[in-house]
Parts: C-alpha cells; sequence; structure tokens
C-alpha cells in the first residue's frame, strides 16, 4: 500500500494495487474508488481530506520492521 498526500490541494490518494485501467466509482462527493477490470480495489482518492480523515493518523508513515525468527 502506498499513502500519498497533496497537502496544497488536500487530497489523499491510498494505492493498494495495481493496474492498467481502472473504472472509478464516486462514494459521494469528494472520495472516489478506483476498480481494476476483475473488480477489486486498487485505490481510494478522498478530495478535501483534511475534513474527512484526521491526518495526524495517517501522515507522517511510519513503517516498523521487525526481526526476521
Amino acid at each position: 500500500m502506498r499513502i500519498s498526500y497533496d497537502q496544497k490541494y488536500d487530497i489523499l490518494y491510498l494505492k493498494l494495487g495495481e493496474a492498467e485501467k481502472v473504472i472509478c466509482k464516486d462514494v459521494d462527493e469528494d472520495i472516489t474508488v478506483d476498480i481494476d477490470a476483475q473488480g477489486k480495489l486498487v485505490g481510494i482518492e478522498v478530495l478535501s481530506a483534511s475534513e474527512h480523515i484526521d491526518l495526524s493518523f495517517l501522515l507522517p508513515v511510519e513503517i516498523k520492521k521487525e526481526a526476521l525468527r
């Protein structure tokens, strides 16, 4: 998963997978989901993101790797 945030335009994009072509479906006025040809969710776009999501829980993103056992 990849999280992108454009602070200037307040747009959040969650990339969940890869697809050459997607179908965009509006969930509401500010939220659009991207679906691949097999019907799998590959992305979520949120306009006016700071109005819908507490970005402090998402950004900055920190990834912790645990030691392999």
